[in-house]
């Protein structure tokens, strides 16, 4: 199984517009985060985990020529915006199958009316395939796919089990229950926004506590603000099984 981090930085991703704070002007290709994402390819089958706003430019760096599926952990703009940008690969595949939260589905059905018509559609427009997703396992690919249930604040937002990895992002509480799904994992990636508090995502001290809790072999951090520090800095700090990952990274578990 191969993951490509497609975009590890937060919702305004790095560069901030109009910023200048250090960070936002580094040099550092490791900096310059875009919208959170991440390709998940095996054997024949290609996922992708949200698309956000910066779906099509994260397809051609990746060079991604087939996307079996979508899968959304929430409906937050920086998760979603970039559904429009599927029609590539619907005009060759025909409709692309997406994984939501019923009420996910519902939030996509009003923002890309167009894409869920059924009458009178535009010659256009992409076409989906629905599939619910409830917090039970499901199988895609022949690889059984395990929700996590958790709260970015207090909007319920979905984390993924794929057999020995596990995504998480845009997390704040996580009921033991939840993580009980994943523990001892080889690899988990979860969000850590910044070293101060937020209301609604880990900071860092509480990403690391997570990470102790889930206990997996190695573990990546994104969702990543400017606010966190420069990508060389911050990697030092961490424990020697925890990495600061960054855009067009990949592993192989």
């Amino acid at each position: 199984m191969k993951i490509t981090f497609l975009g590890t930085g937060t919702s305004q991703g790095i560069p901030v517009i109009g910023s200048t704070h250090p960070v936002c002007l580094s040099e550092d290709e490791k900096d310059k985060r875009l919208r959170v994402s991440v390709l998940i390819e095996w054997g024949n089958f290609s996922y992708v985990i949200d698309c956000g706003p910066d779906f099509r430019q994260q397809m051609l760096r990746a060079n991604c020529t087939k996307v079996d599926g979508i899968l959304f952990t929430h409906e937050h703009s920086d998760h979603v915006l970039g559904l429009d940008d599927i029609r590539p690969f619907y005009f060759k595949q025909g409709a692309i199958s997406i994984f939501a939260h019923k009420r996910v589905l519902k939030s996509l059905k009003k923002r890309f009316d167009y894409i869920f018509k059924k009458k009178n559609k535009y010659p256009g427009a992409p076409s989906v395939s629905i599939n619910k997703v409830k917090n039970k396992p499901f199988e895609i690919g022949g690889v059984q796919v395990v929700p996590v249930s958790g709260l970015h604040f207090k909007l319920q937002v979905f984390g993924y089990r794929f057999n020995d990895f596990a995504y998480l992002t845009d997390m704040k509480t996580v009921e033991d229950k939840e993580i009980d799904k994943i523990k001892n994992v080889k690899v988990l990636v979860v969000n850590a926004l910044r070293e101060a508090p937020h209301y609604s995502h880990f900071n860092l001290e509480e990403a690391l506590s997570f990470i102790k809790k889930v206990n997996p072999e190695k573990a990546y951090l994104t969702h990543v603000s400017h606010l966190l520090g420069f990508h060389e800095e911050v990697q030092k700090k961490l424990p020697k099984n925890v990495f600061l990952a960054f855009d067009n990274l990949q592993i192989t578990i």
